[in-house]
């Protein structure tokens, strides 16, 4: 069974002054030693926090500043690509009156057909 919080904390203070009191630490020691494992519980402490705020968030269905801004380059550079391929090309003389005299001689066959 894991440790309360609470009950870790009075444990390791109960360890630190029995061994002061022993004359196996000199104050420096223990002082030094609490302040060690006051940043590691500290740093566990926020790393779980961070997990946990993390994971509530993306349930939601946010995402982080930095994703949203590669996504925002990511349609950019897709849209430049799609305007680059769909740019109208320039036709030539000869393609487009080639492309008027099939529409006049469709014109001309439905009208045959029609009378």
């Amino acid at each position: 069974m894991a440790k309360t919080p609470i009950t870790e904390i009075f444990s390791t203070l109960k360890s630190y002054i029995n061994q002061l009191s022993d004359g196996e630490r000199t104050p420096t020691e223990v002082a030094t030693a609490l302040n060690g494992w006051a940043r590691e519980s500290a740093e566990s402490i926020k790393a779980k926090i961070g997990e946990e705020v993390e994971a509530t968030v993306s349930k939601m269905g946010f995402i982080k500043r930095e994703e949203y801004d590669l996504l925002l380059d990511r349609v950019a550079k897709l849209e430049k690509g799609a305007v680059k391929k769909s740019a109208p090309k320039a036709t030539s003389k000869k393609s487009s009156e080639s492309t008027a005299k099939k529409r006049i001689a469709k014109k001309r066959t439905i009208k045959k057909a029609s009378k």
